[in-house]
């Protein structure tokens, strides 16, 4: 991977730490914002889902479609497959609470269970990059 494709792919992966930690911290909150953490966590997801895209020159299209980025993915990056579980749980969470009248808020299992499946998929992009990677 040449120098500049490095730095987009590192660059992605910060945007998706940060991601990651806002939700940590959204959900501890007084009181806790579980709409946006649980948004965090999908943006997560998404934003390292990119990282590997562009680290193997796959282009991809604007979209908060978890699936899809894994199916554009899994062909170069069989381990990516994996994560095709936590791309439906997560997908929703890009879009469903941004807006009123949306679907109810999820509750701390909900968010629980995001962040464990966001710091798994992230771990999972990791690995696939060949990258360390610790959950704070």
């Amino acid at each position: 991977m040449d120098e500049a494709t490095r730095a987009e792919v590192d660059a992605w992966l910060a945007k998706a730490k940060r991601d990651l930690d806002s939700a940590k911290r959204l959900l501890v909150g007084n009181p806790p914002y579980r709409d946006t953490a649980a948004y965090h966590c999908q943006q997560a997801a998404e934003k390292s889902a990119k990282a590997l895209l562009t680290a193997a020159g796959i282009e991809f299209p604007k979209t908060h479609d978890l699936t899809a980025l894994v199916t554009l993915a899994e062909a170069r990056f069989p381990g990516f497959a994996q994560c095709r579980e936590a791309a439906a749980v997560l997908t929703p969470y890009g879009t469903s609470f941004r807006y009123p009248g949306s679907i109810a808020e999820p509750d701390d299992a909900d968010l629980r269970e995001a962040i464990l499946l966001t710091e798994r998929w992230l771990a999972t992009v990791a690995a696939e990059l060949g990258v360390p990677w610790t959950n704070s």
